[in-house]
């Protein structure tokens, strides 16, 4: 059933779903599953994935369906909520469908931007377990990460302590680490800026090597990053091992492996790869599993779940973060070229409102009213806006994944703006459906899955943008013209020096290339609507991670610890003590 969006708050959709959610035992009869291998936790269990696999090894993959959207307005275009109200109209039409969507940070939760649970009665349930924790693949990671951070830190402080024989009885030989070149920090999973940078070990020689240290959020570990690329547990474990912790005073690579702390990391890590399993606000499964960030990861749920959703389901639904120059384009190039996987259908959602914004429509500023413009028909704005639609359609089709474009609904929408969007859709030889699944759930979403599902059944001609034999400036000159519009790339010297370097040592031939940059322009400026002409891609740096195998070229600045606002979401969170209800998080 659907609920009156328009009157009742998304927890209170929430609450009425979850009177509806289904038992263990008919979990396991819907997902056609052994009891054995869903893992009880509270309301929502785990799946586990060694055991389903070893299973279904056998058994052909469902039809895969990823989501992705054009370049937003900083409100988001409901990538989450259509994905959500998608799996909700495959399932009215009377297929076996799931999903797989990211797990959300405490971060964004506790302060401005909220859960990433969807909308209205495309929502995913229980959202307070959803908000608040799951079940704890993001604590198991912070721990793994620290212990890292806290083995660097002893060693550092043994070695300034100790000379070489010393050590040597101590069963340890001499790293020599370079204080001034760590690469790793410590993390935590809220916004705060105060630990952005930090100083370590103030005290005696007992109280820790002395040194100026950092935090980020927990998202920005590189193992969440590993987390969603890794393909199975000996995967995991080895990239684990090869994450760069710090530099020895010769620029040599000290990794967690040298400090033997990687079995331990892994061990703390070992429960995560099993996806969580939570449920569309009508009853569907979703897979919940990882949460990487969008622009130094690919910004998408787990290779893992979507292995596992391919046996298990006969239509799979993923999600990728960000636009489709950022999360497809990861998506496309790195998520499943990794994962072996082969998408049937891509779909491309895309508002009314962002469209305008695109068409030259004034500046969306979250927190204030929307401008006029967008709340009344403006056909001018709807039509120049659909360049930055067509764009990225352009880049879909480069995959030979077939697309699909979704306007997702808002009530200020008209009939005339909506069929305008769907004859330039036409025109340009794609699909194009309206959904209404906020306001309307599966029943809203109808003619999307009837689209998706006639699309899958044309055939996929998958294929790479580029070969991982291609040299790192020629991926990233390749990306910046195909993808993005760039006629071209300026490197200063301190990346194109990196670039070379990378370039030159064979152990870095299969590294993933993963872009960062903004995500609301085409371009590497925020401010540049539509889509840019005439301009360049700076590449300012390049980072390395050595355990997710990832060279990530930036072309602007990268904070990996937010800031908290003013008026966080935290102010309006509390507990009812008599029932223990968790409210104000939505």
């Amino acid at each position: 059933m659907a609920w009156d969006a328009t009157k009742l708050k998304d927890w209170q959709i929430a609450e009425e779903a979850e009177k509806t959610m289904p038992t263990i035992d008919q979990l396991v009869e819907k997902l056609s599953l052994e009891k054995d291998e869903l893992i009880p936790y509270g309301k929502t269990p785990k799946v586990d994935f060694l055991k389903v696999m070893e299973r279904l090894k056998n058994k052909s993959d469902g039809y895969y369906i990823e989501v992705t959207a054009i370049t937003p307005t900083p409100l988001g275009e409901g990538k989450t909520t259509t994905s959500l109200g998608l799996i909700e109209g495959l399932a009215k039409r009377g297929v076996k469908v799931g999903g797989a969507i990211r797990q959300p940070s405490g971060g964004p939760t506790m302060n401005i931007k909220g859960t990433a649970a969807g909308g209205g009665n495309a929502l995913l349930i229980p959202m307070t377990e959803f908000s608040l924790g799951l079940t704890g693949d993001i604590n198991d990671i912070m721990n793994a990460h620290n212990l890292a951070m806290v083995a660097l830190n002893a060693r550092m402080q043994h070695e300034a302590n100790y000379t070489d024989e010393e050590l040597a009885k101590r069963g340890l030989k001499r790293l020599d680490i370079d204080p001034k070149n760590v690469e790793m920090g410590w993390i935590i999973d809220f916004a705060a800026q105060g630990l952005r940078n930090i100083i370590i070990g103030i005290g005696g020689k007992k109280d820790g090597f002395q040194m100026q240290s950092k935090f980020g959020i927990a998202v920005s570990s590189e193992l969440m990053a590993i987390l969603a690329i890794a393909k199975d547990l000996p995967d995991l474990r080895e990239r684990i091992g090869n994450i760069i912790v710090a530099y020895n005073k010769k620029g040599e690579p000290v990794t967690t492996k040298d400090l033997e702390v990687d079995g331990a990391m892994t061990a703390w890590m070992r429960n995560t790869i099993n996806p969580t399993i939570c449920y569309s606000a009508e009853g569907q499964p979703v897979m919940v599993h990882a949460g990487p960030f969008a622009n130094i990861a690919i910004g998408q749920s787990s290779i893992i779940a979507d292995r596992l959703g391919l046996k298990m389901f006969d239509y799979h639904v993923t999600e990728s973060g960000f636009a489709a120059d950022i999360g497809f384009e990861k998506f496309w190039n790195v998520k499943a070229r990794l994962g072996g996987l082969k998408p049937n259908v891509s779909v491309l959602v895309a508002t009314i409102r962002a469209l305008k914004m695109h068409g030259g429509g004034p500046a969306v500023i979250p927190g204030r009213p929307l401008p006029e413009e967008y709340v009344q028909e403006n056909l001018e704005l709807v039509e120049k806006g659909c360049a930055n639609l067509l764009h990225h359609l352009k880049t879909v089709k480069k995959s030979g994944i077939v697309p699909v474009v979704c306007v997702n609904g808002f009530y200020t929408d008209t009939e005339a703006e909506i069929n305008l969007v769907k004859k330039i859709v036409k025109e340009a030889g794609a699909r194009c459906a309206y959904s209404n699944h906020w306001l309307e759930g599966g029943d809203g979403a109808l003619e999307l899955a009837d689209a998706v599902m006639e699309a899958c059944q044309e055939k996929s001609d998958f294929k790479c943008l580029y070969p991982l034999e291609m040299p790192l400036r020629q991926r990233v000159e390749l990306i910046a013209k195909e993808v993005y519009g760039a006629d071209g790339v300026d490197w200063s010297p301190e990346a194109e020096a990196k670039a070379k370097k990378f370039e030159s040592d064979p152990h870095y031939a299969d590294f993933s290339t993963m872009m960062v940059k903004t995500h609301l322009s085409l371009s590497h400026d925020p401010a540049l609507k539509g889509v840019p002409k005439g301009w360049r891609l700076p590449i300012r740096d390049v980072l390395v991670y050595g355990g997710a195998k990832f060279l990530c070229p930036m072309a602007g600045t990268i904070t990996l610890m937010p800031g908290t606002g003013s008026d966080p979401a935290y102010r309006r969170i509390d507990v009812d003590t008599k029932t223990g209800k968790v409210s104000g998080l939505f």
